[in-house]
């Protein structure tokens, strides 16, 4: 007679598990111009108009170009690849959930997948992000003085802690836009109505709080003191509160073709 390990018993579902888990990765890449090629295309495009206009201003300006070029480290262009991943993160949500639920893979399965999916994804393009950073510090903003990913958001401490920068914007935007899909898969249209105009509300409350008792320096001041590198950390709390609330929603969500 052979005996059993109980250690045996218990790796085969586990197994079973992990490989469902990375199924919900695959899924989610069958169409990897979604959520890899399209957003480094519009990156792509946004850097071929800066350049232009560092070009620009390049030639037209003459001798003093201080003004300029420290003007270009303000820029917000590269903001925008954050706030189209929420987007991703939306699309993702609503168009694979009921898909992978037919396959027989639970709704705790589909969100891990998902979360590991936003967690490669973010860390890959932080990476990307992290080294054209790097080559535009290099260059001196490529050779005209531009500040696309070299911005003064994403803070002046040096290149690992812009990857960290990097890194958590992505995931922020990531499990934000999820969490809004998730409200959309469990209360549709009235759902959105009621969340949109909770956050409008909530975000007038906050702006009338530091505007009548006078804390708006206060606010800056804790911005300045924390650094990019510091606002990214606290940064994780919200994106933690997000993940677990797009679980919870999700959870009695119904899927609907």
């Amino acid at each position: 007679m052979t005996a059993t390990s109980p250690s045996s018993t218990l790796e085969t579902p586990r197994a079973e598990q992990t490989n469902r888990i990375w199924n919900v990765v695959r899924l989610h890449l069958t169409n990897t111009w979604v959520i890899v090629q399209t957003p480094a295309i519009i990156l792509a495009l946004i850097f071929a108009v800066n350049y232009a206009i560092w070009a620009v201003l390049d030639v037209s300006i003459s001798m003093d170009s201080g003004e300029a070029v420290d003007g270009t480290q303000w820029s917000g262009a590269a903001t925008f690849i954050f706030v189209y991943m929420s987007v991703v993160a939306a699309q993702a949500i609503t168009v694979t959930f009921p898909f992978a639920l037919g396959y027989s893979v639970t709704r705790r399965e589909y969100y891990l997948g998902t979360s590991l999916l936003f967690v490669l994804v973010s860390a890959g393009y932080a990476v990307g992000m992290a080294i054209l950073a790097a080559i535009e510090e290099a260059t001196g903003g490529w050779g005209l003085g531009g500040h696309m990913f070299t911005a003064i958001y994403f803070g002046t401490e040096g290149g690992l802690a812009r990857l960290f920068v990097f890194f958590s914007l992505f995931l922020f935007f990531f499990f934000a836009g999820a969490a809004i899909a998730t409200v959309y898969m469990r209360w549709r249209m009235y759902g959105m109505i009621a969340f949109w105009a909770a956050l409008g509300v909530l975000l007038i409350a906050l702006v009338a709080l530091f505007t009548y008792t006078d804390t708006w320096p206060a606010v800056g001041e804790w911005f300045a003191t924390n650094g990019a590198s510091g606002v990214a950390a606290w940064l994780l709390l919200p994106t933690a509160v997000a993940a677990v609330t797009g679980f919870l929603v999700l959870r009695r969500a119904t899927p609907r073709n």
